[in-house]
């Protein structure tokens, strides 16, 4: 198997990883997101745990793609394939910064249920609104404008490289600017992040992430655009003998 190859199947991999990550961060999450009343409840510490755990994992996983495609794609746009590694760090620091303020809501609920924990109900309710609120709004930049941006800088340098079927590709740019436009209008109030029009938003996103990783992971890139290492090579000795 060559280099491009195994790099292709640990970006694939790594692509499922996020889609299975942020829907389980997202799901477990529920009780906390949800319930206002969650920071002076009894709680499900537990279940919020396994989603900062699935959303820790995502963190990863966004890295690693960056990480593994790079290689690749700095062969065909070493700028734009430094952009998107950038991009994809970010996008991870925001989630993660979100992971830190749920995480905070379940430090608040257990120090108020102690005996040290004085505060009147309505003053820790507002504090755990306001880290609920400072997650959402990560949940907004981080996989939504930003996820947006890197798909696009992705899928541009797929489109334009031939590293895979160009539909492919396209499903990419689609993806893109509809997440990026949808993320536009949930920050001006036209509809709630969390919705149906949301979801439907982010479907193409979704999609090209799932087809892109199914892609990798069966055929992986098209070598001839890719330019495998063997193949460099091999052209390498050509060069030389009639150099």
């Amino acid at each position: 198997m060559s280099e491009t190859r195994r790099l292709a199947v640990v970006a694939g991999a790594l692509f499922l990883v996020t889609e299975v990550a942020a829907i389980g961060g997202l799901a477990l999450y529920r009780p906390v997101l949800e319930d206002p009343g969650y920071v002076v409840g009894s709680g499900a510490d537990t279940r919020v745990f396994l989603g900062a755990l699935c959303e820790l994992v995502l963190a990863l996983a966004v890295m690693g793609t960056g990480a593994a495609l790079y290689p690749v794609l700095r062969r065909r746009g070493e700028g734009a394939a430094v952009g998107y590694v950038c991009g994809r760090l970010l996008e991870a620091a925001v989630i993660v910064v979100g992971i830190v303020s749920v995480l905070a809501v379940v430090t608040l609920r257990r120090q108020s249920a102690g005996p040290s924990g004085a505060a009147d109900a309505a003053s820790l309710v507002t504090a755990g609104k306001t880290l609920v609120a400072l997650h959402d709004w990560t949940f907004l930049l981080g996989p939504n404008f930003v996820l947006g941006a890197n798909t696009l800088v992705l899928a541009c340098l797929m489109y334009t490289s031939r590293l895979v079927p160009r539909a492919v590709a396209v499903l990419g740019l689609v993806g893109g600017a509809m997440i990026c436009a949808s993320a536009t209008a949930v920050l001006f109030g036209v509809y709630e992040q969390v919705s149906v029009a949301g979801s439907l938003a982010a479907l193409p996103v979704f999609a090209w992430e799932v087809t892109l990783a199914v892609r990798l992971l069966l055929k992986g890139f098209d070598e001839v655009a890719a330019g495998d290492g063997a193949g460099e090579g091999t052209r390498a000795r050509v060069d030389a003998l009639t150099g």
